[in-house]
């Protein structure tokens, strides 16, 4: 006989909001969004009284305004979310065998064969316990037989919830959910299945599997496990990320290369400044640029591994120049540093290591205490990080 297992997923509520209340108490209670102001910025994350207005993750911000006028916007400070959610992801590592990190704020925790020692479900309470008070930030769980159950019942249990859904118990529990719940249903499949007569899961449990694959493909079968609760997919053990990224959308479609060139420089100060804040280096560079057609081109290159922007700004210039087709109008440029690892960088021959390193320590110390934009280049004096949107989410 198989083995019951016990999968706990784990959800950091409203994390941006989160963590800006941590260091400004005044937003307690008032809707809050984190995200870019201009006319073309999207909400990364909102409060739950933001919510309450219709307001959700990845809405343009000007929609959420006129939804919410009153809101308080933040530009958003990655420093601080990186550093919570590595303490969180520290706790997590200490507390259980086995862990998979899904983004920055979600979490899957395999404690099959727990049960036998402790109960599974107290553990889970215990662990969520230990981040609330060590780390002061509100978090959800749900604990049933596999992800996608466990992923459903925390977003019944948020907001500082906990919902455990016994063996055995998982149709029922699904069934009079609404199918917008399921994990990977977005909202095109939503109005496919609307129009033919399918609004809660329970309505999907009993569809014959067929009908689903004309409408679906091979993802109507997906669906049907889903909705029946089946998921046998593993929790893959962590492994730390291994880029980061960052993109900006233009307010209007722009032709001023000097001016994307500033701002991509911008980007890169602001990714290099994560990189020294978490201790690695990069030794992969590449640039995207979308044009206001839509069509996107990138380019990459290898470079010795480095947190340095002083030693990767000359290559981010010739990719841009490689990149970029004169005389068309931009609407979304991108950075990303890959093939991240530990440590600092190796200075060349002819590098002045010690004295870029404290420099580096000088600027970082400033703008972790009063934002990542205190001290940058004069090239990039005045280009706001409130427009840079790296992250999306709930």
């Amino acid at each position: 006989m198989d083995e019951k297992r016990h999968i706990v997923h784990i959800d950091l509520d409203s994390f941006f909001v989160s963590v800006e209340r941590l260091h400004d108490k005044s937003l307690e209670g008032k809707p809050v969004l984190i995200g870019g102001s201009s006319q073309r910025g999207v909400v990364a994350s909102c409060s739950y009284e933001a919510r309450k207005y219709g307001v959700h993750s990845a809405m343009p911000m000007k929609k959420a305004l006129q939804l919410c006028p009153h809101a308080t916007v933040i530009g958003g400070n990655y420093s601080s979310y990186s550093k919570a959610s590595a303490h969180v992801t520290q706790i997590i590592k200490d507390s259980v065998p086995l862990f998979e990190k899904t983004s920055i704020d979600e979490f899957y925790i395999d404690l099959t064969g727990m049960d036998k020692f402790y109960g599974c479900y107290q553990i889970a309470s215990e662990l969520r316990q230990a981040v609330i008070k060590e780390t002061g930030l509100p978090i959800s769980f749900g604990l049933s037989s596999n992800k996608t159950v466990s992923k459903i019942a925390t977003g019944q249990a948020k907001p500082s919830g906990q919902l455990f859904v016994e063996h055995g118990m998982e149709k029922q529990f699904l069934a009079p959910l609404s199918v917008s719940k399921i994990p990977m249903v977005g909202e095109k499949s939503c109005e496919v299945l609307y129009s033919i007569g399918i609004h809660k899961i329970g309505d999907l449990q009993v569809q014959d599997v067929k009908n689903l694959e004309r409408h679906f493909g091979k993802m109507g079968l997906v669906m049907w496990n889903k909705a029946n609760g089946i998921d046998n997919s593993p929790v893959s053990p962590y492994h730390e990320r291994k880029s980061i990224s960052s993109e900006n959308t233009f307010q209007k479609d722009v032709l001023d290369v000097a001016g994307i060139e500033q701002l991509m420089i911008s980007m890169l100060e602001q990714l290099t400044f994560k990189l020294r804040n978490e201790n690695k280096v990069s030794s992969c560079l590449a640039v995207k640029i979308r044009y206001s057609d839509f069509e996107t081109a990138t380019q990459q290159i290898s470079i010795p591994p480095t947190h340095s922007d002083i030693l990767i700004i000359p290559e981010l210039k010739k990719l841009f120049e490689k990149a970029y087709q004169k005389g068309r109008a931009v609407r979304l440029i991108g950075v990303r540093l890959s093939n991240l690892s530990e440590g600092s960088y190796q200075p060349g021959l002819f590098d002045n290591h010690e004295r870029n390193e404290n420099l580096y320590k000088a600027l970082d110390k400033l703008n972790s205490r009063f934002g990542t934009k205190t001290v940058s280049r004069a090239a990039t004096f005045g280009i706001s990080s409130r427009e840079f949107n790296p992250f999306i989410r709930d």
